[in-house]
């Protein structure tokens, strides 16, 4: 069975992982195994926000993975960039935190999960936060997660912000307060000046523990099962199999596609869809890689004809990382998305439905299409999409993609909110307030008026916004892959802890709810 042995192991090293290896190993009786098939979050361009563009084609960090075509979005395949690496996805995203809206986590509890309602996981979101405006009923001050507000941002963000109040939308300093209706700056996870990720936060400050192991460049092939209990993993690590053993329990902290991908590669899963990809069955569970969710987004571009965007070339480029390298402020500190919000559109009914991501540049393609020109961008995603999509293998090698279909926009409804979303991109980039800084639209285009018109940009344009979730989704019926205690359904010695739980998405950026996953994990696992 292989020579080490360990209470815990964590397959995934991202911002679940993480903070499951900082909480397990406080028992200094505990031996933890933390497994990671990226490297070590070495690179300065992961630690200096503004660094984020140059790790879009940063194959050595990210799984580059591809869905399959989209029959709703022209047959195109999307690019599904997912941190491969310390940190995962939150050591290559854009840094936004927020949580999303009460009635995410109270309709979580409504389908039967107990112990995940609002009043119940607040309490792990202020656990894990250091929000640097202090606690009070909505924040924690004091946990290990940096929580900032941007030490620099663009004239244009608050330019963006007072034409968001001028075309009838309230401004908002918190997102993650009273209320989250609005636009404003969102706050970052960064620590004076540097991006926070759940490693920095919780992994490199308890790296020296004597029973925490971390394991990077490590490709975890296979859960080892005796019957139906999870007793270790088989790992691929320096050209050679390695096998580990778990006392305790394995726990699968991949994300939305890798979770389930390592469940059917271990023979769990749908029995005809593992046979079909060559993998013995060991343990029905149907559910395991549906209930795919993700925010599909809409990108409206307009130029701008004075000033200086963050649209620029390789000396100012370089200029901006001299500063920051030698200063630690400056631009070199912005995430780019500075500020957004959460609107209505016309089809809400009681709250926002649309998220807003503004950024001073032209944003075409995930930026790997550099426009010519200064130019500003708003995002525009659906927040509750009703279209589900699912996971499968491709094979039986571990180490090939697994097939990814979101099945975007298959359900009616979806696509009219995202035209809502352009409709409302385009209302604030006609404020009077950008008069002096507008130039002709670029994406849609001014020929773009009608439903149809507007339709048919967004089949060509709409790209992810980086949040698949729901592919081992939380429940008790048939369908469900882990229980309330995120325990994996007929197999003893086994969870899920990370974004592919959640039964439904959340309204915003899902790193926050990730790591409020992880805390309350920890603490369920410890008996606490």
């Amino acid at each position: 069975m292989g020579t080490e042995t360990y209470d815990y192991i964590i397959v995934g090293a991202g911002s679940a992982g993480c903070v499951l290896a900082n909480h397990l190993s406080e028992d200094p009786d505990c031996r933890v195994l933390l497994l990671e098939a990226g490297g070590r979050d070495r690179s300065p361009y992961i630690h200096m926000p503004a660094g984020l563009p140059k790790l879009v084609n940063k194959l050595a960090l990210n799984w580059n993975y591809y869905t399959e075509p989209q029959a709703q979005l022209d047959n195109r395949r999307l690019w599904w960039p997912r941190g491969k690496v310390l940190g995962g996805s939150s050591a290559i995203n854009a840094m936004c935190y927020t949580r999303g809206q009460p009635e995410d986590y109270d309709h979580w509890a409504e389908l039967g999960n107990s112990g995940w309602s609002w009043k119940d996981v607040l309490p792990w979101f202020r656990k894990a936060e250091r929000n640097i405006r202090g606690g009070n009923e909505f924040h924690g001050d004091n946990g290990p997660l940096s929580v900032s507000d941007l030490e620099y941002h663009h004239p244009l963000s608050d330019a963006f912000i007072d034409a968001g109040v001028e075309a009838g939308f309230p401004r908002n300093d918190d997102f993650n307060g009273p209320q989250q209706e609005g636009v404003g700056l969102y706050q970052v996870t960064q620590r004076d000046g540097r991006r926070c990720s759940s490693a920095t936060a919780y992994l490199h400050p308890v790296k020296s523990r004597h029973n925490l192991t971390v394991l990077t460049g490590a490709l975890t092939e296979r859960i080892l099962l005796d019957g139906h209990r999870a007793i270790g993993v088989e790992v691929q690590h320096g050209g050679q199999h390695q096998q580990f053993r778990a006392n305790a329990e394995v726990i699968c902290s991949g994300g939305a596609i890798n979770s389930p991908q390592l469940l059917m590669l271990s023979g769990i899963g749908e029995r005809n869809d593992l046979r079909a990809a060559g993998i013995e069955p060991r343990h029905e569970l149907p559910g395991v890689g549906r209930n795919l969710q993700d925010h599909l987004d809409i990108c409206t571009l307009v130029e701008v004809t004075k000033g200086k965007t963050y649209d620029m070339g390789f000396l100012r480029e370089a200029l901006i990382g001299l500063q920051y390298f030698l200063t630690g402020g400056g631009i070199g500190t912005t995430n780019a998305a500075e500020a957004g919000g959460f609107v209505k559109s016309k089809y809400a009914e009681e709250r926002p439905d649309i998220q807003l991501h503004f950024v001073p540049a032209l944003l075409d393609d995930h930026g790997r299409n550099r426009l010519p020109g200064q130019g500003m961008t708003i995002h525009a995603c659906q927040l509750r999409p009703s279209s589900h999509g699912r996971i499968r293998l491709r094979d039986a090698l571990p180490d090939s993609p697994p097939r990814i279909d979101p099945n975007y926009l298959s359900a009616d409804g979806d696509l009219a909110v995202l035209r809502e979303g352009v409709r409302i991109a385009r209302e604030i980039f006609s404020a009077s307030t950008f008069a002096s800084w507008r130039g002709k639209e670029i994406f849609p285009g001014s020929d773009a008026i009608s439903d149809a018109e507007i339709d048919a940009f967004i089949r060509r344009k709409a790209e992810t916004v980086y949040h698949p979730v729901g592919s081992c989704r939380m429940g008790n019926d048939d369908m469900a892959v882990v229980d309330d205690e995120l325990r994996v359904h007929g197999i003893v010695g086994l969870r899920v802890v990370d974004a592919s739980v959640m039964p439904t998405l959340v309204s915003g950026n899902t790193n926050a709810p990730v790591i409020m996953i992880a805390e309350k994990a920890a603490d369920m696992i410890r008996g606490r």
